[in-house]
């Protein structure tokens, strides 16, 4: 698919010269630091070297204060409060982050919720996204008063007045878009309501989970030091939902994963060992490995053996299930291919589906629990925003995601009228319909979309940060922007543009489809930097006869045989 190349326009020189002088770095870097809006010493102070002091104030979240007064009122009557969350990585990491503390409360206070607290993930299938009217009635049936709903909630008014009716109370800790009108919870908190003057409204659902865990710490005397062991379960959340890694994300992201490298809970240990993964835990080893494993329970089997797996203690168990949640995403693995390759043949060869500016597809035997991925993966083919539906409870219902600077959520409120429920982001969103409605709501999409995308959108991106020569990339170079570090939304791995560039000799395809090469300068060949092009062996030729060519790429660090070396790794290069 053709990409198109965007070069950050320079920032202020004036600005990246002063940035330059003061922290003793070259202009790239300095130039780098001002596009991401660090201007100062200080600022760059506190980009490379976060502390956990610049974690905002938690009574600065709307509701907050009412939120630990009912939680404080719990404890102390000895109620049975009720960890409920999504069955994805978001809502698992959340409900284990809560269930965990609340369980540990009897050691930092002497105040017990033993036997008291438990935690609640609904079924995909039986109960649907977010809170069920089946979960209430098993907090009713089993004595629970309080709910804290994680992840999820933000939009289930009907669902918090039917609890409110049996006297159950809930405390809703969310961060999708809210609708017109707030459920009547004891507390909603939710940094992206109007009325909420948190400082930062990018929090994921554990994020704000995390918040009412450090509130209720801050009211009640507990030491920070006791929470900083839910830092990794903040951090897998952070990097799976794709929320911006800026700000307090940031923070959280970095503790987290020196958490995770340093001293990992005995669950994300057991991932680790059955991926055999040995080297230092980044944001992709989140995404790519401890995510999707954690996903695959709740997409399925159930979310509950997620958490099960994250809140155990137990060497032995830990490692039987992190066993059978392996088995589990070697399962979701093949199903998420299966589907794949049946909905592309859906769109190939039929004009009217190729020609869209959408893609809609629905079948009633596909996979509920790998929807999601499959919309992700047709986006690889057919870049467009794109929901994938599946039949459940005799009615569709399906994952929505996007592409870069499209609106997703904005464009299915456009068809609200067609819908039974949704929810979501900009670029990623659930919902559901009545059958009959499906044929109207894939024209609606279709026209809310086709009238309101700009054609530049259709066409994937790829966003650089500068262009650099190959002799710029000197060990301190590389050692300042690996501090540029966790990478993701916000803040990607830096994309450089060299132009002119030649392979040394070394051009081979490797693997399914790769190009293994090695780059240097066609005016300055002293320098040379191995390569990897992942998917363009189509430019093997071209490369082979010493055509001159441009590429843009990350650099990184490739490891092999023990012996530690840069490598570019090229995501894209056009033949001059």
């Amino acid at each position: 698919m053709e990409k198109r190349w965007s070069i950050k326009p320079k920032s202020d020189e004036v600005a990246v010269d002063r940035l330059a002088s003061e922290l003793g770095i070259d202009k790239i870097l300095a130039n780098m630091l001002v596009q991401r809006e660090i201007t100062s010493f200080e600022e760059a102070k506190k980009f490379f070297r976060p502390t956990l002091n610049d974690l905002h104030d938690p009574f600065l979240m709307k509701d907050m204060d009412k939120a630990i007064a009912r939680l404080v009122q719990a404890i102390k009557n000895n109620e049975k409060v009720l960890v409920y969350g999504d069955y994805d990585v978001d809502g698992t990491t959340a409900v284990s982050l809560v269930y965990s503390f609340l369980k540990k409360l009897p050691v930092l206070t002497g105040i017990g919720t033993e036997g008291l607290v438990d935690y609640y993930i609904p079924d995909r299938y039986a109960e649907g996204y977010g809170i069920s009217f089946q979960g209430i009635d098993f907090a009713k049936e089993n004595n629970f008063t309080l709910i804290i709903a994680l992840d999820c909630g933000i939009k289930a008014n009907d669902k918090v007045d039917y609890a409110n009716e049996r006297n159950i109370d809930f405390i809703i800790c969310d961060h999708h878009r809210p609708g017109e009108t707030l459920p009547n919870a004891v507390a909603v908190l939710d940094p992206k309501r109007s009325d909420c003057r948190y400082p930062f409204d990018e929090l994921c659902g554990c994020g704000v989970g995390f918040k009412l865990v450090q509130a209720y710490a801050q009211k009640n005397n507990i030491a920070f030091d006791e929470l900083t062991q839910y830092l990794d379960l903040t951090a897998i959340s952070i990097a799976s939902d794709l929320v911006p890694i800026t700000g307090e994300n940031r923070t959280l992201c970095y503790f987290g994963l020196e958490q995770i490298n340093k001293n990992p809970r005995k669950g994300i240990k057991s991932i680790l060992d059955l991926a055999n993964i040995k080297k230092e835990i980044t944001i992709n080893e989140l995404v790519f490995t401890i995510g999707p494993r954690i996903n695959a329970a709740g997409r399925i089997q159930t979310g509950r053996d997620a958490v099960a797996l994250l809140v155990s203690d137990n060497h032995d168990h830990a490692k039987i299930s992190g066993i059978s949640i392996n088995v589990t995403n070697t399962e979701r693995r093949a199903l998420d291919l299966s589907i794949t390759q049946h909905a592309l043949s859906m769109i190939d060869g039929n004009a009217e589906l190729t020609d869209r500016k959408s893609t809609v597809l629905f079948h009633a035997d596909w996979h509920k629990g790998v929807i999601g991925i499959v919309a992700s993966r047709l986006i690889e083919k057919y870049y467009r925003p794109t929901i994938v539906l599946t039949e459940s409870n005799g009615k569709a219902t399906g994952s929505a995601r996007s592409v870069k600077d499209f609106d997703v959520y904005n464009a299915i409120e456009a068809c609200s009228d067609l819908l039974e429920q949704f929810g979501g982001h900009k670029y990623a969103a659930g919902l559901t319909l009545k059958l009959e409605n499906l044929a109207a709501f894939q024209q609606r999409f279709e026209e809310v979309v086709s009238s309101t995308i700009e054609e530049h959108m259709l066409i994937p991106e790829i966003e650089i940060d500068a262009e650099i020569e190959l002799n710029e990339i000197t060990p301190k170079f590389f050692r300042i922007l690996k501090q540029f570090e966790p990478f993701g939304p916000g803040n990607m791995s830096p994309i450089f543009i060299s132009k002119n560039l030649v392979d040394k000799g070394a051009v081979r395809i490797v693997g399914n489809n790769h190009l293994k090469m090695d780059i240097q300068s066609a005016k300055k060949p002293k320098e040379s930097f191995p390569a990897i092009a992942f998917a363009q062996a189509h430019h093997f030729d071209d490369v082979l006869r010493k055509k001159i060519f441009s590429a843009c790429y990350a650099i990184e660090e490739n490891e092999f045989n023990g012996k530690v070396s840069l490598q570019l790794n090229v995501k894209d290069l056009k033949i001059n």
